[in-house]
């Protein structure tokens, strides 16, 4: 399981570099922030103090373990095109995931013992989840700007960590079957964005192959 914490979110975000579209220029700025995000967090402590099964549980989730490291990521990578330190044809998915990789070395040291499958191997799941999907509804109303696509889109984006951290905390409270249906649905978005990934690749390296 700690191989699992360590190695998915980089593996992943190489297979994802193999299909997708946009440059990565601006990934090392993502790795060494997250790297600071990383030191930062470690002499802080968590900012919110969890306690038992409830809301704290719920919020501790959402600041320290799934939610925010996430979350950052993104908001600077819109800062960084608007103050026009990285292009806008960067791929902020990626950016996302390459920020995780500290992490992801972070949470295989601090979760090693007891070795919780619920942080080893679920969290990244739901790191990559979010860092994939989020980009991926944004992307889609940005390429679709009709006013129905647009409200689902942001429904979607608001929706997706909310649904990620509440499927950690339903694994984290025994109640399995709520958790794995959350996690089905965070879940979907990814596959669908990688399979329209693996469809634009052989479009964008030869041209003249029409769009099906």
């Amino acid at each position: 399981m700690s191989l699992f914490c360590l190695l998915w979110v980089p593996l992943f975000y190489f297979l994802r570099r193999s299909t997708a579209s946009g440059n990565g220029s601006g990934h090392v700025w993502a790795l060494l922030l997250g790297c600071t995000a990383v030191l930062i967090q470690y002499f802080t402590g968590p900012l919110v103090v969890p306690g038992g099964f409830g809301y704290s549980r719920w919020f501790s989730g959402l600041i320290d373990i799934v939610g925010l490291p996430v979350l950052v990521p993104l908001a600077v990578y819109w800062l960084f095109i608007v103050l026009r330190i990285l292009s806008t044809d960067t791929d902020y998915a990626g950016f996302a995931l390459m920020w995780l990789i500290p992490f992801a070395v972070s949470g295989t040291i601090n979760w090693h013992s007891p070795g919780s499958p619920v942080f080893l191997v679920l969290v990244p799941l739901l790191w990559t989840a979010l860092g994939i999907s989020i980009p991926f509804f944004i992307n889609y109303m940005i390429r679709y700007p009709r006013w129905y696509i647009i409200t689902a889109s942001v429904l979607c984006v608001i929706a997706l960590p909310i649904i990620a951290v509440t499927s950690w905390w339903a694994f984290f409270s025994h109640q399995n079957l709520i958790g794995s249906v959350l996690l089905s649905a965070i879940l979907m978005p990814v596959i669908i964005s990688v399979a329209v990934d693996f469809s634009r690749k052989p479009r964008e390296r030869y041209p003249e192959i029409p769009d099906p």
